[in-house]
């Protein structure tokens, strides 16, 4: 009997999802909850564990095409199930859980399967699979399958852009960038730490050159998106996908729907340099990166302990104003896949050193492609450091939902009137976009002069907390 595993929801609310590789194909025997496809989705990258036991009849969603929730995406002969050879003296491996193990102690794919355990039943509502993208001892290689013969297989039968055999790796968009230039990554000696198939590898092996998209900002510079060009060589389309659709939608949804106002402050920060080179010798700070973007994140805390109003959100269907109590404090990051803004849930509660310690987490997380989607929902106000890219100052967009975002400019060595003289001192320029209807020039003003006043000189975080 054949079963259809429909696309879940695996975020909150998101209805679509990119197809990045698949780890089977058709006639691969497959386990209860092995990982048998990459999607992509406008948040995160999720590996999607089967539900059932059986053979896999035929895969209906191709590798770099964009489905909806609810979409069949592949068909499982569930009829015998295959079970994993027995070695010598080694019970038979099950498939599923002991029968009296609680519903919800179980993978969520094996609730699936156990929903929907006789054939006779109409098919279950599919399980909802909120942040699974991260699996415990994700950082542990997965082993490969094994063949009844014993020997080892591809999960991805070896095609251009899959994972290849033979422990070649790569990242989800560097497979993808493989794929779309027809690049083999069995072929590929990886350059990267421990062989990995790195970017540069791909485009070497292609005998392209690098593809600026603005599709974000890696370590590089740029993020690669595969673009198909036009005949006579002139231009170029880029598939409007992932990461850079989602943001696209939400700036628009923003920018139409928020009436924008941007106010600018050029502060003295040399005090504040110097207080992160005296943070980064801390032994409670040990191990963490300590940068600017702390002090920046802390003096915004308390800016919005002192004026509340600044972390709330619009709700037109009420026409209410919804004052947040607590801060998930989102700050951008640029990764691979596209400019992601996760968040510190209720920063506002957290001592300076786990501030720290979270913000240097997730975006190691984010870079590496492993937040997840709640990781990358709820904020309530968001920092957004432009200075990293040697830009001054700009007017970023809202959040959709957010009613502030503050950017921090680069820190440069500039004339500066102190103490009455012309000395060169540290400074940068602060701008703070922010919905009108909610927040008037008085209140914009006060929180960007009191974020101002502290990163002049710090201790004024220590009297205003």
């Amino acid at each position: 009997m054949n079963k259809e595993f429909k696309l879940p929801d695996v975020g909150e609310g998101l209805t679509e999802a990119d197809i990045v590789s698949w780890h089977v194909k058709p006639g691969d025997p497959i386990q209860v909850n092995q990982v048998i496809v990459e999607i992509e989705t406008a948040k995160a990258v999720v590996e999607l564990p089967s539900p059932w036991a059986g053979t896999v009849s035929a895969l209906l969603v191709a590798e770099g095409e964009t489905v909806d929730v609810g979409a069949p995406i592949i068909t499982i002969d569930v009829t015998a199930p295959a079970a994993p050879a027995a070695q010598p003296g080694t019970q038979p491996a099950t498939a599923q859980p002991p029968a009296a193990e609680p519903l919800a102690a179980k993978p969520l794919a094996a609730q699936v399967a156990a929903q929907s355990d006789s054939g006779d039943e109409p098919e279950p509502r599919q399980a909802v699979l909120v942040g699974y993208g991260v699996r415990p001892g994700s950082t542990k290689r997965r082993p490969r399958k094994v063949s009844p013969g014993g020997r080892a297989v591809p999960p991805s039968g070896g095609s251009p852009g899959g994972r290849p055999p033979g422990g070649n790796r790569a990242k989800p968009p560097v497979r993808r960038l493989a794929r779309d230039l027809g690049v083999d990554l069995n072929a590929l000696a990886g350059s990267g730490p421990e062989g990995l198939v790195t970017r540069e590898d791909v485009q070497r092996a292609a005998g392209e050159a690098t593809v600026r998209s603005g599709y974000g900002y890696a370590a590089g510079g740029g993020a690669e998106v595969a673009a198909a060009p036009s005949p006579n060589g002139t231009e170029e389309r880029i598939p409007v996908r992932g990461v850079r659709k989602h943001t696209a939608a939400a700036m628009v949804a923003s920018a139409f729907s928020a009436p924008h106002v941007t106010e600018f402050l050029q502060v003295d920060v040399t005090e504040t340099m110097a207080a992160v080179r005296r943070a980064r010798d801390l032994p409670e700070l040990a191990g963490v990166k300590v940068s600017p973007l702390l002090f920046v994140a802390r003096a915004l805390l308390v800016a919005v302990a002192r004026h509340p109003m600044i972390n709330s959100s619009w709700d037109d269907s009420a026409q209410e104003i919804v004052v947040k109590r607590h801060v998930n404090l989102g700050f951008a990051v640029a990764a691979e896949r596209g400019l992601l803004v996760p968040n510190v849930k209720d920063a506002h509660a957290l001592p300076v050193a786990g501030l720290a310690r979270a913000i240097d987490e997730l975006a190691a997380m984010a870079r590496a492609g492993k937040a997840t989607p709640a990781d990358l929902s709820g904020g309530t106000i968001t920092i957004t450091n432009v200075g990293v890219f040697g830009v001054d100052s700009g007017t970023p967009i809202l959040t959709p939902g957010e009613a502030a975002i503050l950017a921090f400019g680069q820190v440069r060595d500039m004339p500066w009137v102190h103490q009455g003289e012309i000395a060169v001192r540290q400074v940068t320029t602060l701008s703070l976009s922010f919905d009108h209807r909610i927040v008037d020039g008085e209140l914009g003003s006060a929180v960007l002069r009191d974020v101002g006043s502290m990163l002049e000189d710090p201790v004024r975080m220590l009297a205003w907390s």
